[in-house]
């Protein structure tokens, strides 16, 4: 495998973003990262000179894949600015100003093959967002949708376990692209696959932003109707991202039932409206626990506050999720509940949530940008 050394050696003969100093003494370089034989460079650029920086962009590209010992490379250009857009820090919830809303459409491009783009997302970790990210996929499926998973929690990455895959993916026959995993009908990439389980991700917000961008456009993913993204919980550099790299179709939100889980769904809603993401709708998570013995009813977490929150606000109301004992020890065990326990109360609820989704995506989210018709059964 080739060295930092030799890639940057190579490199200095590829001018930088001034078009003289060389690349590698330009200070543009955000990171350079291997994996087996393959090269990853981010290049952060002014993004108002994203279609300027092309050139150089393929140079880099190609300078790279022409050092011994490199099978192929990859090489993306960021937006260090793209940071100052969320008030100059690497979290959104650091409120840029009223009326500077990130420019969605600014250099966004649809990803080949994928009808519909949407995110699931919580102002918080601890709601079970990836949880219903991975049965909302399968139920999706078994509508008869061609259904992927992107696992956009690069510090976390829960999809792997969710699914029950551990497998590297392999890389398509051009060598360009990775091939994603597929369980229970559904295709999945996850930075999950191609790091040691445990291995902390230590990146700043430009190698965030190129991973997934990575992850995104180079993974075959063929044709899908329905691209979920398992965000990040909070309001950072990915939901950014996302928002400014492809057409989002729309958002779900999911949350728990309490005060706290509440204030920070809002949060998230409104970091989704100010880029301008269409909502489609909010997911109550654990919203209530009946005993499995006696079936009386408990709500753990209060009840029905996501649905009052969602009336509020003006955004639907998608459904309920049970707290139950099968959902946690099926989703530990790699087996989703909608796949595994199909006739289930709890697979009912995800299926009844996939429903509304397909529906809504079908018809097209208030405020969602056009995109082909899809079909479900």
């Amino acid at each position: 495998m080739a060295s930092r050394d030799e890639v940057m050696a190579a490199l200095a003969k590829v001018p930088g973003p001034d078009g003289k100093t060389p690349l590698p003494d330009s200070g543009a370089i955000s990171g350079l990262t291997f994996r087996d034989s393959k090269a990853f460079l981010a290049i952060a650029i002014d993004p108002d000179r994203a279609r300027a920086m092309e050139p150089m962009r393929a140079a880099a590209e190609a300078a790279i894949k022409a050092v011994p010992g490199v099978s192929s490379a990859v090489v993306t250009l960021t937006a260090e600015q793209a940071r100052a857009v969320a008030g100059g820090g690497g979290h959104a919830h650091d409120h840029a100003p009223a009326g500077h809303a990130p420019r969605a459409g600014r250099g966004m491009q649809p990803i080949p093959g994928v009808k519909r783009i949407i995110a699931v997302a919580s102002g918080k970790g601890g709601v079970g967002k990836s949880t219903v990210a991975c049965n909302l996929a399968v139920a999706l499926a078994r509508l008869g949708l061609a259904v992927g998973v992107l696992d956009a929690d690069l510090f976390g990455p829960s999809m792997p376990k969710l699914f029950g895959l551990s497998a590297r993916p392999e890389v398509s026959p051009d060598g360009q692209k990775l091939v994603p995993l597929e369980a229970y009908g559904v295709k999945v990439m996850s930075i999950g696959f191609l790091v040691d389980e445990g291995a902390a991700v230590v990146w700043r917000g430009p190698m965030v932003m190129s991973a997934l961008t990575q992850l995104l456009r180079e993974v075959a993913w063929g044709d899908l109707d329905v691209l979920v993204v398992d965000m990040p919980p909070g309001t950072g550099d990915t939901q950014l991202t996302m928002a400014q790299a492809v057409p989002l179709s729309g958002a779900v939100i999911v949350s728990t039932p309490q005060d706290l889980a509440l204030i920070d769904a809002r949060r998230g809603i409104a970091m989704f409206k100010q880029v301008q993401v269409p909502l489609i709708g909010v997911v109550e998570n654990m919203s209530y626990f009946l005993c499995p013995h006696c079936g009386a009813r408990t709500d753990v977490f209060s009840h029905g506050g996501a649905r009052r929150e969602a009336e509020t606000l003006g955004v639907p109301f998608l459904g309920e999720v049970p707290l139950d004992i099968a959902i946690r020890t099926n989703s530990d065990e790699g087996r989703p509940i909608v796949a595994t326990l199909a006739d289930s109360a709890h697979a009912g609820a995800f299926l009844e949530i996939a429903r509304r989704v397909a529906e809504t995506l079908q018809t097209g989210a208030p405020g969602a940008r056009p995109a082909p018709r899809i079909r479900f059964s």
